[in-house]
């Protein structure tokens, strides 16, 4: 589990492609730290599994469902990520629960600066739309977020000056793509009411 508060931003230094899959070798310093074959390590908000570790770099296989499902297909060597190690029993819950399951992706619509934060406005695909929710948390490309406004098509957030020096987003410009992940209490509401009035999803 993670909490979307994200340590570093780290950097793809290879991608080589597997056919059915990928190898991603990424740079993180803060995250392979203590790392071991095995170890969750989250990848823009993808939760991905250390095949190798050397100094400060680590490898990991992604599988063809998760860069389908994900936007994580779309990462060249040198693109900037954002990286999270799972949170520890008995750590602080500073963002919110996180999965690292990829529901989506969304898609940078527009970026409205301001002199101490800025508004970003992302698109939202139709089958999550109701999962999201004004004041709600939603987690974008590994960043537990807050939704200032949900429509039916898009969501915005308020960026402050740290979560645009220290992540993807401060990157991310219009038309650009990112893995969404919504809160997954609201998953679980909606099917408990389901099955109470007798109706599966």
């Amino acid at each position: 589990m993670f909490t979307g508060i994200v340590e570093e931003l780290g950097e793809v230094t290879a991608v080589e492609n597997l056919g059915d899959a990928s190898r991603f070798r990424l740079r993180g310093p803060v995250v392979t730290e203590g790392a071991k074959h095995g170890d969750s390590i989250a990848v823009n908000g993808v939760c991905l599994t250390v095949v190798e570790h050397e100094g400060d770099e680590f490898t990991a296989d992604v599988m063809a469902e998760t860069l389908n499902r994900s936007s994580l297909g779309a990462l060249t060597a040198g693109s900037r990520v954002n990286l999270e190690r799972p949170t520890a029993v008995g750590a602080r819950l500073g963002g919110h629960i996180v999965q690292g399951h990829v529901d989506g992706t969304g898609e940078v619509l527009e970026r409205k600066p301001s002199d101490n934060w800025e508004i970003v406005k992302i698109s939202l695909p139709a089958d999550l739309a109701r999962y999201v929710v004004e004041k709600g948390s939603i987690t974008v490309d590994g960043i537990s977020l807050t939704v200032v406004d949900a429509g039916s098509d898009h969501f915005t957030v308020s960026l402050i000056p740290t979560t645009l020096a220290l992540t993807t987003l401060g990157l991310k410009q219009p038309g650009d793509p990112v893995n969404l992940e919504v809160d997954v209490v609201a998953k679980y509401v909606e099917r408990l009411l389901a099955a109470g009035q007798g109706v599966t999803r």
